[in-house]
């Protein structure tokens, strides 16, 4: 299994950073086995589980993540998980807020910050290889 992220490279470091913890959080919540077990190091200090997967950091247009979100839904590939995280989510006080903001506005209206896309390696690399890594 592969898992890629993919940011507008436009936007500031911060924001980027902040995307891409987000959506990482997202993933390891529904796919079970993707963080880890805890490890002790030499002196008994716990480490914490960590990803079992590499995730690199790609780039794309704003206009360009949502024409590529728009799409990988539609094709409902049942392999591929994607999740996005949109600029109603980057602006919400809280979840509450978020699902108020997000449940009246049309899709038209949102713009997305980042995806996260998993699943099996030669896919993900069908839909991702063209696309340039985060410098």
């Amino acid at each position: 299994m592969k898992c890629v992220m993919i940011v507008d490279e436009n936007l500031p470091r911060g924001i980027i950073a902040n995307t891409t913890a987000v959506l990482g959080i997202s993933l390891a919540s529904e796919i079970e086995g993707l963080v880890g077990k805890k490890i002790l190091d030499k002196d008994d200090r716990i480490h914490e589980g960590i990803t079992n997967v590499p995730i690199p950091i790609l780039t794309l247009s704003k206009e360009e993540i949502k024409i590529r979100y728009d799409d990988l839904l539609e094709e409902k590939d049942s392999e591929i998980k994607v999740i996005a995280f949109n600029d109603v989510a980057q602006k919400s006080l809280n979840y509450n807020d978020y699902e108020l903001k997000l449940s009246s506005t049309n899709k038209e209206q949102i713009n997305y910050l980042g995806l996260c896309l998993y699943g099996p390696r030669k896919k993900i690399n069908k839909l991702t290889g063209n696309l340039r890594m985060l410098r």
